[in-house]
C-alpha cells in the first residue's frame, strides 16, 4: 500500500476546503497495469509527504519530502493566553487554523460572534504567517493576546514561525523557556485610554464602566521599584465582553506610556510581561495553555 497525501493545492498556497490536502491509500499496481482508485483516509493537510511502502520487496522509502502539518480544516483551537503561574487564569482565544474555509468577512465575524471569545484569529496561510482578527463586534488590526497565542500554537503544530503578519504589518514571535512572545507597535493599539489609581485595592473594587465610555485600561503600581502592576480591561463596546481577562494591546499602550518593562496582573490570575524598545516597539509575552479543540 501507499500512503500519498495528494495536493489538491498548490505547494505554499492555502490547502483547499473543505478537505485541504488529502491523504490518499491505494495498492501498489502490477508494472504495466492501471492503478485502482485511490482511498481518503485523512484530511486537512497543508502539504505533501509521500511514503512508498511494499513489504514483499522490503521498500519503505520518502517519494516525496515537503512540509507536512495537519490542521483540521474545521477545528476551532481555543487557548488560554497570559495565563499565571500554576496555569491559572488566561484570556480565552479562538484559533482557527484553516482560516481559508470560512473566507468572507461577514462569515467570520458571524463565527466569532457565535464563539464569543474577546478575539477569534483565522488563519489564512500558516507558512506565512497571514491571519485576520476578530472580536464579536468588529475586524481587527492588530491585537496582542491573539498574536501570543496563535505564535504559540504554531510552533506547537511544527511551524518554525517566527513573524505573524496580521493586516496592521509584520509581527515578530519567538518562544522563550514557557512564554511566548511578540512585539508590536504602540501607534497599533490606539484607542485604549490609560487610567491610574492610587492602589491596587481601587482597581480591584471598580465597577464595570457603562457601554459607550471607550476602551479604558484601569491600573495601579503594585511595586513600583519592582514595576508590578494590577490591572483591568474593559473594552466598552457592548458586544457581550463586559471585562477582558487579559489584554495585550492595552498592556503595550501602558508600557509605551511609562516607557519601562511591566510584569501586570489582570483579571482575576493572568500574568503579562512588557519590554519597551527604540521607536514606539513594545514586546509582550506570556503563558498560553491549551483548553480544548471543538468542531466548528
Amino acid at each position: 500500500m501507499i500512503p500519498l497525501p495528494l495536493l489538491t493545492h498548490a505547494p505554499g498556497s492555502r490547502p483547499a476546503a473543505p478537505l485541504g490536502n488529502t491523504l490518499n491509500r491505494a495498492p501498489v499496481p502490477a508494472a504495466g497495469t492501471a492503478g485502482q482508485a485511490s482511498e481518503i483516509i485523512a484530511d486537512g493537510f497543508t502539504a505533501a509527504i509521500g511514503l512508498a511502502v511494499d513489504d514483499e520487496a522490503g521498500i519503505h522509502r520518502p517519494v516525496r519530502q515537503l512540509w507536512l502539518h495537519r490542521f483540521p480544516m474545521s477545528g476551532l483551537h481555543v487557548l488560554r493566553v497570559f495565563c499565571g503561574s500554576g496555569d491559572t487564569g488566561g484570556n480565552l482565544l479562538g484559533v482557527v487554523l484553516g482560516g481559508s474555509a470560512f473566507p468572507g468577512r461577514s462569515e467570520r465575524q458571524a463565527l466569532a460572534v457565535r464563539f464569543g471569545f474577546s478575539e477569534t484569529v483565522f488563519v489564512d496561510d500558516a507558512e506565512e504567517g497571514r491571519v485576520d482578527i476578530y472580536t464579536p463586534g468588529t475586524r481587527l488590526l492588530f491585537a496582542g493576546h491573539p498574536l501570543v497565542g496563535t505564535g504559540w500554537l504554531l510552533r506547537r503544530e511544527g511551524l518554525g514561525i517566527s513573524c505573524l503578519r496580521p493586516e496592521a504589518g509584520d509581527v515578530p514571535t519567538w518562544q522563550d523557556g514557557e512564554f511566548s512572545w511578540i512585539s508590536g507597535r504602540a501607534a497599533w493599539a490606539s484607542g485604549r485610554r490609560t487610567w491610574q489609581h492610587p492602589s491596587a485595592a481601587e482597581v480591584e473594587a471598580l465597577a464595570v464602566p457603562p457601554v459607550g465610555s471607550g476602551w479604558l485600561y484601569a491600573w495601579a503600581w503594585r511595586d513600583e521599584n519592582a514595576g508590578t502592576v494590577r490591572a483591568r480591561g474593559f473594552p466598552g463596546r457592548g458586544d457581550g465582553i463586559d471585562e477582558d481577562e487579559a489584554t495585550g494591546a492595552a498592556a503595550i499602550v501602558l508600557t509605551d506610556e511609562l516607557d519601562r518593562a511591566l510584569d501586570i496582573q489582570q483579571g482575576l490570575a493572568s500574568q503579562i510581561l512588557t519590554r519597551p524598545r527604540p521607536g514606539g516597539v513594545v514586546e509582550i509575552g506570556g503563558r498560553v495553555s491549551p483548553h480544548e479543540l471543538r468542531r466548528i
